[in-house]
């Protein structure tokens, strides 16, 4: 089975280096590792029965449903059994979790999820809606609610986190809990030590950054 990395199109526009670092580290874990710049919504054009390795919550229903012979699997499984990456300590700090709404069937993401978090010693206080009853951070809503709509209902899930640090597996996720004035902790940033950067986060700003570079890719 070949398998390249998706670094997606939300981390290489958050934080480009980032998606490098990732990559670094996959070289030495898995040997050789191939990065896929195509956006999930174009055809990848890549051969039957190629795994993805991927970043995105979004990038990981995609091709898992719309391309034939591709299956996917999240860097957090991957991560979740490594023996070599050297997580930092974070010495029990509690935070909420908001899950990603398209992994919400997948248990296998929720799953790893929780336990690199519990590597990197950071206690999970759950909301009461989670899992597979998480509810979307606002962001899905992007083009069919008005923009102060839209708002509204990042802030009403913000407001249902039972901490003011959020973890979230998902870049527009970041901009949503910030909206709702919550500090969100991006688990990739968690991961290499980084403070989660809040960049673009109006809406509308925020999807046409996203809108370019799918044309572009």
């Amino acid at each position: 089975m070949k398998q390249i990395y998706a670094p997606g199109c939300a981390l290489m526009i958050y934080k480009p280096e980032l998606a490098e670092k990732v990559n670094c580290f996959l070289n030495i874990e898995l040997g050789d590792m191939p990065e896929h710049l195509t956006c999930c919504r174009h055809e990848p054009k890549l051969e039957s029965g190629t795994q993805i390795i991927n970043i995105c919550a979004g990038c990981d229903r995609r091709y898992r449903e719309l391309y034939e012979g591709i299956t996917t699997i999240s860097l957090w499984e991957i991560l979740a059994d490594s023996e070599d990456f050297p997580f930092p300590d974070y010495k029990g700090v509690e935070m909420a979790i908001h899950d990603a709404c398209p992994t919400r069937t997948e248990e296998r993401v929720h799953n790893a999820v929780r336990k690199l978090l519990d590597r990197m010693n950071i206690k999970v206080v759950e909301p009461k809606a989670t899992r597979a009853s998480a509810i979307c951070c606002g962001d899905s809503f992007y083009g069919t609610l008005p923009i102060e709509q839209l708002k509204e209902q990042m802030k009403r899930r913000s407001n249902q986190m039972p901490c003011e640090d959020v973890v979230v597996y998902c870049v527009s996720c970041i901009k949503a809990m910030y909206i709702g004035d919550k500090k969100p902790r991006y688990i990739v940033d968690l991961l290499f030590g980084e403070e989660t950067m809040i960049g673009t986060y109006e809406p509308e700003q925020w999807h046409g950054e996203l809108q370019e570079f799918i044309d572009k890719h």
